[in-house]
């Protein structure tokens, strides 16, 4: 049943209050226009619960603006929706084109820092979310007393003499949930084994991170990527105001799954609201995702907390293959991975998540 306004309604009972469904949730789709965007295909996800978001089918199926009841869940950059077309693969060029967004997918056969694995030059965090999708669908439709608005498509990263990578997504709510989920699945369509790398930078913003802010996560060690996220570390947890010249500090967590397998890692404002409470929350599988990092970004500006899930840490495909990290996809090979990204509201939710943290 579909949970609206303070009450419950079956598909019977809501459709008699509307003229159609799109009253109430829909799915919209669109092109934006105008500068380094125009052209580029958007999809709008409206529940009904005040959760809506952006689907970007030219940029790699990824979800950029999201917002919960006028309260923007992800941080932006000033780079804008950038159109595929102005992707600079090479080095840190990707963050040319790094709008942040809600979550921004990292791979496909390579991720994390720039680097050169077997001769073969690598841009930061891959191609993946330059990529625009085929046999995009979006939808709505009744499943019972549930209404299901969904995005899919396809993705396909591949060269002559290379690799030949598909990624299948699907992402998908229900009508008066304030949560929505990413069911991916790679594949590797070619004929020799290929490096697999995967990461989701899942970007938490104002109002979520602020002041008296912080990480939740079931974390039994948070180990400093650099000399950087070294000092500070005991407080790799807690967040501060917009503090100039600030220079970012990565963790890697060993996280401490659920009875599931399943782990859950919020970013938690208890003060917004006049101290209700708001932030944002991800669960995924550990044994799909074994990695997961948080990036600490407090700079004026780029002022954001990464939550990563993964399959390999950041720190570039050589070093991975290096230290033993990397996966691989033999000819025909599927890889399955599932997320849940939602709201949090309140300081009973917010209690709840540190209690499970603890366990």
């Amino acid at each position: 049943m579909a949970h609206l306004y303070g009450r419950s309604y079956t598909r019977a009972e809501l459709l008699r209050h509307v003229g159609d469904v799109s009253q109430v949730a829909r799915v919209k789709p669109y092109r934006l226009a105008e500068g380094h965007e125009d052209g580029v295909l958007a999809v709008d996800v409206t529940t009904g619960s005040g959760l809506d978001f952006t689907v970007l089918a030219s940029r790699g199926m990824d979800i950029s603006s999201a917002h919960h009841n006028g309260r923007s869940l992800a941080w932006r950059s000033a780079t804008t929706d950038r159109h595929p077309a102005f992707f600079e693969p090479g080095g840190r060029g990707w963050l040319r084109s790094f709008y942040g967004g809600l979550v921004l997918t990292c791979g496909l056969t390579s991720m994390g820092a720039d680097s050169v694995d077997e001769g073969e030059a690598l841009g930061l965090h891959g191609r993946v979310s330059h990529l625009p999708a085929t046999n995009v669908h979006w939808d709505g439709q009744w499943d019972g007393d549930d209404y299901i608005l969904s995005v899919s498509g396809r993705l396909r990263e591949a060269v002559v003499f290379g690799e030949n990578i598909q990624l299948t997504r699907r992402i998908w709510t229900r009508m008066g949930e304030s949560r929505l989920f990413i069911d991916d699945v790679v594949e590797n369509m070619g004929y020799r084994r290929t490096p697999h790398m995967i990461l989701y930078h899942i970007n938490v913003g104002f109002p979520a991170v602020d002041d008296h802010a912080r990480l939740i996560a079931p974390s039994a060690t948070a180990t400093p990527r650099d000399a950087d996220a070294e000092e500070g570390k005991e407080r790799w947890g807690q967040m501060q105001p917009p503090t100039p010249d600030y220079r970012e500090k990565a963790y890697f967590h060993d996280m401490r799954p659920d009875a599931h397998g399943r782990v859950t890692a919020a970013v938690v404002n208890p003060d917004c609201d006049g101290g209700a409470g708001f932030g944002v929350y991800v669960t995924y599988i550990q044994h799909e995702l074994p990695w997961f990092c948080e990036w600490k970004m407090m700079d004026q500006g780029t002022y954001v907390v990464g939550m990563e899930p993964a399959n390999a840490l950041v720190l570039g495909r050589a070093r991975e293959r290096q230290e033993g990290r990397l996966q691989s996809l033999a000819p025909g090979e599927k890889r399955a991975y599932h997320l849940e990204i939602g709201v949090v509201t309140g300081r009973e939710q917010i209690a709840d998540l540190e209690a499970k943290a603890r366990i």
